[in-house]
């Protein structure tokens, strides 16, 4: 494998790289080919040149000066051919974001060899599946229901709700309950979601039409709308001033249509 190592510590990077020559060659035989960056910055230059070979893999630290590891990755994911990304890192703390990026996996600090030879392995599954991944159906939620992890595609999703800590995430089906923040999911997936109230987003391919309701529960004074969604049978409240950009998008998709 072509692998890139980003960090911006000079003996985590030599560290790494005499790891990576203790572990087994890849499936052709050769040895890894290995190469280094002290920052994002320096890590999307090296991307982005025209080379012999692409990065297979990328051995990431988290806390770097500048952008961090966690927007890198964020970058990362708008190239071509994306490499896979393993995170690196002495923080076990962000473990879930890495996860929501898709990581193949998630090494702390300091790496065993037979730790780091589990991660080359699961990235060379990824690398065999890049393909079909292409036609996956997009980003998706990472949702953690008692001892287990659901990554729920957001074309499933047709409305977010803020109840108190937590956030409702409808489908078609059930409910789920996540650990987010309405703005955080507003920003990342702006192209799929867009927010009708304070406490909701809805899946803008869900939306079907607006009715105008008197007595609301729970409605806001002003709040006298409610957009109905394929598939449910409840209405969302719609602020009064997000009414103009539901409307307008409800007018965008009839003429799509």
């Amino acid at each position: 494998m072509h692998i890139l190592i980003v960090d911006d510590e000079a003996l985590a990077r030599t560290r790494l790289r005499s790891l990576l020559a203790d572990c087994p060659p890849g499936p052709d035989g050769l040895p890894h080919h290995v190469c280094e960056a002290q920052n994002a910055d320096q890590a999307m230059a090296l991307l982005q040149s025209p080379g012999p070979r692409p990065v297979d893999l990328v051995l990431l630290d988290i806390h770097m000066p500048g952008r961090d590891g966690l927007a890198l990755a964020h970058a990362l994911r708008r190239l071509n051919l994306p490499p896979v990304v393993v995170f690196v890192t002495a923080h076990p703390s962000h473990a879930l974001q890495a996860f929501e990026l898709d990581a193949a996996d998630y090494l702390t600090k300091p790496v065993r060899r037979e730790r780091l030879q589990q991660a080359l392995a699961k990235a060379l599954r990824a690398l065999a599946l890049r393909p079909a991944a292409a036609l996956d159906s997009g980003p998706t939620l990472l949702i953690q229901e008692r001892h287990t992890t659901v990554r729920l595609p957001l074309t499933e999703v047709l409305y977010l709700k803020a109840e108190q800590k937590y956030v409702t995430v409808r489908t078609l089906n059930r409910n789920y309950v996540l650990d987010g923040a309405l703005a955080e999911l507003e920003s990342r997936h702006a192209d799929q979601l867009l927010r009708v109230h304070r406490n909701a987003l809805v899946a803008r391919t869900a939306m079907r039409s607006l009715e105008r309701q008197e007595n609301m529960e729970g409605r806001e004074e002003g709040d006298a709308w409610g957009l109905s969604l394929h598939g449910i049978p409840e209405l969302l409240t719609v602020s009064r001033r997000q009414l103009p950009l539901v409307r307008a998008a409800l007018r965008s998709a009839m003429q799509e249509a």
